[in-house]
């Protein structure tokens, strides 16, 4: 059970909540803080001023004051409204991530929702209610309008959800189902559900999670491209790295350094008869860019902890009772957050890219033979995986491209500009799925030209991922099906299989050098 209060959010916990189900319930301060408030904007009601989301219309509308008979309409009609996204409905984690993340801003007692809109949502998302939220509609500005309307909305019984089986049905019925009365919305609701950065945020944080775990399997890829390529690792030294003190670096050769520890492939040309004076970049360079990745990422965990402690809402009730309109609501620190993580990622594939290549040409390989196909002429290889490996980081350099320095004027030139923060955070994450395609065939291809390596042997590490791999997909011998294993070595990334193969030789050695 996470305990929803005032206090800020770990990204481990959205995680927890997004992706395995985590229960919520709200702190005994956070229901205090969201009776207190609800107390001051039912006050601001009652009185004949117009006040900005409490008795006047929204965005450019917000000249209009409407009266006290009207507003059940006006909420209910804002909420239609702006649930207006379209496209194919966008993952579960997404929609569970935003919706605690509202629930979090409601919790700060800053919004000034009634306590029972509070217990609906997280009664939602303990009952495993995902409603239907669509690709387009968010501008990131005025906050995910579109994606969140559509969580508002399910919470009146309008619209469809997918229920706790995953079955797609009316939100009414999912409801009953689950004892959940639907909300009839009053002065502020509407607003306060939907105007926040929670579905950026959300998938920034899930993002980070999942970047962190690729970042490691980059660097073992990488290792064992070193190995099979024969390269060397003496360029990943503590004593040259500290030369150059950036500590995602340090991380990574560190890794990379204990991952070729002891391998009787490197030892068998480390002496003087040695021709080879230094290997190319794509392999000696990777504590560099694999390095600078991870420092893009600690950069971006600082953004998402300062958001997870923030209340976003417009206006906001502050605790004097006040409400103010503000521009909190907008994503621009999400968006370049989510946007400068597109570009490490992409190169971190493109360099794994020229890794997998470079193994697979006679003529740079250093012995192994051409796509190291069993028979070349009549085989193949992995020619063709390098083709899929390249057309993935093709379009990953294509999702680099920022969305963040777009901005289009909408709601009559009162929302004139915006930060295209949900689009940057849905590019970002079909970019983590091309990254893990890339080292996925970087994996298969690295494999193959170790055991194309006996008699000698990899080293302990790499080996161990090696007879990871080979227990899905067999060794080198003549063509077969190659699609079913880059799913295969897809499934060992993603599962964390190939993280954890490694975690006993990488972890300590890192801890001791970086310390």
């Amino acid at each position: 059970m996470l305990n929803v209060g005032r206090e800020p959010l770990y990204r481990d916990q959205v995680v927890d909540v997004a992706r395995r189900g985590t229960l919520v319930e709200l702190t005994p301060l956070a229901e205090q803080s969201i009776a207190a408030t609800r107390k001051h904007v039912a006050a601001l009601a009652a009185e004949q001023r117009p006040v900005y989301g409490v008795s006047t219309g929204f965005g450019a509308l917000a000249v209009r004051h409407i009266p006290a008979d009207r507003r059940t309409a006006l909420q209910r009609s804002f909420v239609r409204s702006h649930a207006a996204g379209a496209g194919p409905a966008v993952e579960p984690e997404v929609v569970r991530a935003q919706m605690l993340l509202r629930l979090h801003t409601i919790a700060t007692g800053h919004t000034g929702v009634r306590p029972e809109t509070a217990h609906a949502l997280a009664a939602m998302l303990n009952a495993g209610i995902v409603p239907v939220v669509h690709e387009f509609g968010s501008l990131g500005c005025s906050g995910d309008l579109a994606p969140l309307a559509a969580v508002a909305l399910a919470l009146t019984g309008e619209g469809d959800v997918f229920d706790a089986s995953g079955r797609l049905r009316p939100a009414a019925e999912v409801l009953a189902e689950a004892g959940i009365e639907p909300l009839v919305l009053v002065e502020k609701e509407g607003l306060a559900l939907t105007n926040g950065t929670d579905g950026m945020l959300g998938m920034l944080v899930l993002a980070l999670h999942d970047l962190s775990a690729l970042l490691d399997v980059a660097d073992v890829t990488a290792a064992m491209s070193v190995e099979a390529l024969l390269g060397t690792d003496r360029a990943f030294a503590a004593d040259l790295q500290r030369l150059r003190p950036h500590p995602g670096q340090a991380v990574s050769a560190a890794r990379m350094s204990a991952l070729l520890a002891n391998s009787p492939i490197v030892e068998s040309h480390r002496g003087p008869e040695c021709t080879r004076v230094q290997d190319a970049y794509s392999l000696r360079c990777a504590p560099q860019v694999n390095g600078a990745a991870r420092d893009t990422v600690r950069h971006a965990e600082t953004v998402a902890d300062r958001e997870l402690a923030a209340a976003i809402d417009n206006p906001v009730v502050l605790d004097d009772g006040r409400v103010e309109s503000n521009g909190n609501f907008h994503g621009a620190p999400l968006a370049y957050a989510l946007d400068f993580l597109a570009i490490p990622l992409a190169d971190v594939a493109s360099m794994a890219e020229r890794r997998t290549d470079r193994m697979l040409d006679v003529a740079r390989s250093h012995g192994l033979p051409a796509f190291l196909a069993d028979d070349p002429g009549v085989d193949s290889g992995h020619m063709i995986a390098h083709y899929t490996q390249a057309g993935v980081v093709t379009e990953l350099k294509r999702l680099a491209v920022p969305a963040s320095v777009d901005s289009i004027p909408t709601s009559a030139m009162q929302e004139d500009h915006v930060s295209m923060g949900w689009s940057a955070a849905r590019k970002l994450r079909r970019g983590i799925d091309g990254l893990v395609t890339v080292l996925a065939v970087e994996l298969l291809t690295a494999a193959r030209a170790l055991d194309l390596r006996a008699p000698l042997k990899p080293g302990p590490a790499t080996g161990t991922v090696r007879d990871l791999l080979r227990s899905r997909v067999p060794g080198p011998a003549a063509d077969r099906h190659v699609a079913p294993e880059i799913a295969a070595a897809e499934e060992l990334i993603r599962s964390g299989a190939v993280r954890d193969a490694v975690a006993g030789f990488t972890d300590s050695t890192v801890d001791r050098r970086v310390s």
